[in-house]
């Protein structure tokens, strides 16, 4: 299973919870800071799981422009999830949800729900107990690629 993780970071918080996901999902797993993204850095893959931080309560601009870029159909038969690291408030908008939504009209078939973890303050660190949560997020959609391979 060839997987990529796919994030953009602005204090490292989320390349540190990428770099779990990715571990999680196994030795053919790798990440790649969005900005890198080539026109074939995403061919072959059978597992793509996208990140950002939320920036003005929706993902980054660099990531805008990587899910913008996405053509319908252009993720089909691709398994896929996404992510967000955020500051927990009342109000705290969802970059993993709407990113979740642009995989699933890009042609990805979601195979877990969009998951939010927690940075203490604007600059971080992660909390407590946040890289545990993505190690289980990420067995999980392992589980379900496993079960539905």
């Amino acid at each position: 299973m060839r997987a990529r993780v796919v994030y953009d970071t602005t204090y490292g918080n989320t390349r540190i919870i990428a770099e779990v996901i990715a571990r999680e999902l196994g030795r053919e797993a790798a990440i790649l800071n969005v900005a890198d993204l080539t026109e074939t850095s995403l061919a072959g893959v059978d597992v793509l799981v996208v990140g950002c931080p939320i920036n003005g309560w929706r993902p980054t601009a660099k990531m805008q422009a990587f899910l913008d870029s996405l053509a319908p159909g252009s993720l089909a038969g691709v398994r896929a999830a996404a992510f967000d690291t955020r500051i927990k408030l009342f109000i705290h908008g969802d970059a993993a949800g709407k990113i979740s939504q642009v995989l699933a009209a890009a042609g990805a078939i979601i195979v877990g729900k969009p998951q939010g973890f927690i940075v203490v303050g604007t600059e971080g660190p992660l909390a407590p107990g946040q890289t545990g949560k993505a190690g289980a997020w990420a067995a999980f959609i392992g589980a379900e690629l496993r079960a539905t391979a």
